[in-house]
């Protein structure tokens, strides 16, 4: 038996996004998905680089399980490279990033690479299970049994990436290999489908949905109905017998979102120009007054060709010259202020001497030039961050979730302080009991000691009541 896969392919904006910066390919041996992140069309560039990275893979005709797993951490270090060069030349691009979930076919191998908070799925004998794992701070959480899987699925900070595809870090992502078999379904998502719609109902779609298509359109639909607050990309893909399966297997390959929209260059002047994804229209000077009111060539040419006077004045250019100077001296002036302006809407976490403090701005600089400043110390100790939880500096973020990472530590503290004394107090406990009961062996009429109070778990920890 030679396994295929027959697969469908859609992306949504969404009810809430202006734009659409998830990306997605699928193809006979690939399918990939990409989250942008970074705001202003620059998330769309993050995910389009990923996505153009990867996926000449889907020719490469890789056989070992080794060759694809490298094959696959050699895309993801180019795709990281390139995004670095950009935010070097540019920085309005700056702190953008994207995840990133591949799963490359070698027949009955499957090579799975994974960064980010993307999602695949694979049902099996009418089993759903989720194949890779969120890097998220709440993730992490559940993972050391601190908060439960119920609690994750509402927090407010369930969206808080820990690990991501940037230019500015060296994260490394997931890769592992899955064997597959005929009858495997795999569902590949951003998390505009899983943050609103539970895995239940993914699952209710997946069993009774035989026809990939419908399934994706449901599980859009399902998303746009619970409101639909973020892009929603989504491939599902059936394993078949690729020479006398009752489905045929896909043979063309398809992208959606940002990556079907453009080139990565394209797309780059979008993000840094506010111009059109496809590049101006040439003939656009043909036609008559533009929409800022500026006349076309053909206009001013007219206005230009006056009659030739042969005793006419000649024309001043320095004055020209010098106002052309001037304009130009303004632009660059108005773009290093409007540049330096959304650099200071940006807030992350660093250390400053032995405390933690935010800082606005970005942790780059130019030159000598800082381009970030202390916008508040914290009482956080640098020592009392939990490396698996949070990496200093921090990526740039919102200030609201700047300070939320802040209340996330001190909570991360808090809860590990009660617990270890809930610990002592209950080890005290067992021994003032065990000394109860002997000294009751020898003194029928002696009291057991008192105890203090029990400590409580504050009602943000696991388990906690107050």
């Amino acid at each position: 038996m030679t396994l295929a896969l027959h697969y469908a392919l859609r992306s949504d904006v969404g009810l809430l996004r202006e734009g659409n910066e998830d990306s997605a390919y699928a193809g006979p041996r690939l399918l990939a998905i990409a989250d942008g992140m970074g705001g202003h069309a620059a998330g769309e560039v993050a995910s389009a680089v990923a996505i153009s990275a990867i996926a000449p893979l889907d020719r490469k005709g890789l056989t070992r399980g080794d060759d694809m797993l490298d094959a696959l951490a050699a895309a993801v270090a180019s795709a990281r490279n390139t995004l670095h060069e950009m935010s070097l030349s540019d920085p309005a691009v700056e702190g953008m990033g994207t995840t990133l979930t591949a799963l490359l076919w070698a027949g009955a191998q499957v090579a799975v690479c994974h960064i980010g908070d993307s999602r695949a799925y694979l049902l099996r004998h009418g089993d759903l299970y989720q194949i890779t794992r969120d890097h998220t701070l709440i993730q992490s959480l559940v993972d050391e049994g601190r908060l439960s899987p119920a609690a994750a699925a509402s927090h407010p900070q369930r969206s808080l990436i820990m690990r991501a595809l940037q230019g500015s870090t060296d994260a490394d992502p997931d890769l592992a290999m899955h064997d597959a078999f005929a009858g495997d379904r795999y569902l590949l998502c951003s998390d505009g489908l899983t943050d609103v719609v539970t895995d239940q109902a993914v699952h209710h779609v997946l069993t009774t949905v035989a026809d990939a298509d419908e399934a994706v359109d449901q599980l859009i639909e399902l998303a746009i109905r619970n409101g639909g607050p973020d892009n929603i990309t989504c491939i599902v893909a059936d394993v078949v017998d690729g020479t006398s399966g009752p489905e045929l297997p896909t043979t063309d390959t398809r992208m959606a979102g940002a990556a079907a929209g453009g080139d990565v260059s394209s797309l780059l002047r979008a993000a840094t120009n506010g111009a059109p994804a496809g590049g101006a229209d040439p003939e656009a000077g043909e036609r008559g007054p533009n929409l800022n009111g500026h006349r076309s060539r053909a206009t001013a040419k007219a206005a230009d060709d006056g009659p030739d006077d042969e005793f006419s004045q000649p024309k001043r250019r320095w004055p020209v010259v010098t106002s052309v100077l001037v304009i130009l001296v303004l632009v660059i002036a108005g773009g290093l202020y409007v540049g330096y302006r959304a650099i200071q809407g940006n807030y992350y976490l660093a250390a400053d001497g032995g405390h933690v403090s935010i800082y606005r701005g970005i942790s780059q600089k130019i030159a000598f030039l800082s381009l970030s400043s202390v916008y508040q110390t914290t009482p956080v100790l640098v020592s009392e961050v939990p490396a698996n939880l949070v990496a200093l500096p921090t990526t740039p973020t919102s200030l609201a979730k700047a300070k939320a990472t802040v209340t996330q530590i001190e909570q991360y503290n808090a809860c590990k302080t009660a617990t270890a004394a809930r610990a002592k107090w209950q080890a005290d406990k067992a021994a003032a009991a065990a000394r109860a009961r002997a000294a009751r062996s020898k003194n029928k009429k002696a009291k057991p000691p008192a105890m203090r109070p029990e400590p409580k778990l504050p009602s943000f920890c696991p388990g906690g009541s107050g």
